[in-house]
């Protein structure tokens, strides 16, 4: 490892863990909340560009780009729906305990009340739509857990959340860099910093927006007291 920037880069952990690595990485950015800094959005993407070739190198493939490529996929959202459980699981036990806890340097309350606020905000559908939210789809399974949504109700919330996210980001980085590749000659593996930094920038828009607003509205509050 060159220095710690690589725990943020997805082609780090493709190119020296592969397949294996990448589920671990899916599972603890969505099951442990001390996962909440890893590349996931973007480590999904440019899975789905080397998708044939993490396949490959793992089971070898299958010799078809599509079939390589949902099997990436469907291993991808088993790994997400499983840490999605882990982190309910988690809620539901040790959920009191967590708000009393101090911060430290990887732990921060503020994450907590952010994807409670969420949860609040857009009550059980927002197990599937945090998914497509940094930060918040670590908190989001642990928040659930803690005021106790019914456990079969996340158990289907959980799975159509997991399955949205994996393909639509695998098959995004696999097709887009095939139709990039086939209409411009442009490879996308070799522009992966870019790629990463605006996957960063959509992603963490929405998170952003709500927490500024938040704070407007929370100076509005104070200036009418």
């Amino acid at each position: 490892m060159e220095s710690w920037k690589d725990l943020l880069n997805p082609d780090f952990y493709i190119t020296n863990g592969g397949l294996w690595i990448v589920l671990f990485i899916i599972f603890a950015e969505t099951g442990l909340f001390v996962g909440f800094f890893l590349p996931g959005d973007s480590l999904l993407f440019v899975s789905g560009i080397y998708a044939t070739k993490i396949i490959s190198e793992s089971f070898g493939s299958t010799g078809s780009d599509f079939i390589d490529t949902t099997i990436l996929a469907s291993l991808i959202a088993i790994a997400a729906i499983i840490g999605n459980m882990v982190g309910y699981w988690f809620g539901y036990k040790s959920g009191p305990m967590l708000y009393e806890r101090k911060d430290t340097w990887i732990f921060k309350k503020k994450y907590l009340f952010k994807a409670h606020d969420f949860f609040e905000d857009h009550g059980k559908v927002a197990v599937i739509m945090a998914r497509f939210l940094p930060v918040v789809r670590t908190f989001a399974p642990i928040v659930a857990g803690i005021v106790k949504m019914d456990k079969g109700r996340f158990f289907v919330y959980n799975v159509i959340g997991g399955v949205l996210w994996a393909f639509s980001l695998v098959y995004a980085g696999h097709y887009l860099d095939k139709f990039f590749q086939d209409q411009f000659n442009i490879d996308l593996k070799s522009h992966l910093e870019w790629i990463i930094i605006i996957i960063v920038i959509i992603t963490t828009a929405p998170v952003l927006i709500k927490l500024l607003s938040g704070g407007d509205k929370k100076k509005e509050i104070e200036g009418s007291n």
